[in-house]
């Protein structure tokens, strides 16, 4: 039989200007990309995301000398003891004068193809989130489905198939909240290549 879940709760509040800017990172297998922390700098972030697969968890203090780090454990992350402060899930919510004004579900596996998964859905609701961060596929991807939205930075660690090395932004402002991936080998905003089919 497999170990309960364990899901944390932390909180983190916005700026006085009621803004916040996170980074997400997931799946460094131990080998985080070498421009990370430079282009990490460069976004300043409040806090980092990590959304599972970390590896050896020297990763997660690079990643502190940033900003705050909130990390879940991936599937390759085992459950010894080293790894018993990082949660299976967290929820993280974002305060302004002790209200949330967002809650984020951290979680490694989320989505099936596309489709978040039920259990994961179940869970974000529980939690009263509207957003869920994941990892796990390696793939970039924003997207809404059961009525939550669901990002996925993609990898910042060694390189799979095609696959790019990206990570995520979350700008949260008065006005709303807005996703976008960062390319860590040029510091420039990614975005999908076009379809073929387009």
């Amino acid at each position: 039989m497999s170990a309960a879940l364990v899901h944390r709760s932390a909180a983190l509040p916005v700026r006085a200007d009621g803004s916040l800017r996170l980074a997400a990172v997931a799946d460094t297998h131990s080998r985080p990309h070498a421009e990370t922390a430079r282009r990490l700098a460069a976004i300043a972030p409040d806090g980092i995301l990590h959304g599972g697969d970390i590896g050896d968890l020297a990763v997660l203090e690079e990643l502190a000398a940033i900003a705050p780090v909130y990390a879940v454990r991936g599937n390759i992350d085992g459950r010894a003891a080293a790894v018993d402060d990082v949660p299976d899930a967290l929820t993280l919510e974002i305060t302004r004068d002790g209200r949330a004004v967002l809650r984020i579900l951290l979680i490694h596996i989320a989505v099936a193809g596309p489709r978040i998964r039920a259990e994961v859905a179940r869970r974000a609701r529980a939690a009263g989130a509207s957003l869920i961060v994941c990892g796990h596929s390696h793939v970039p991807f924003i997207g809404v489905d059961k009525g939550l939205t669901v990002f996925n930075p993609g990898s910042i660690g060694p390189r799979r198939f095609s696959l790019p090395i990206v990570m995520g932004t979350i700008e949260i402002a008065p006005a709303g909240v807005r996703l976008a991936h960062v390319d860590v080998e040029t510091g420039r905003a990614w975005t999908p290549p076009p379809s073929a089919a387009a």
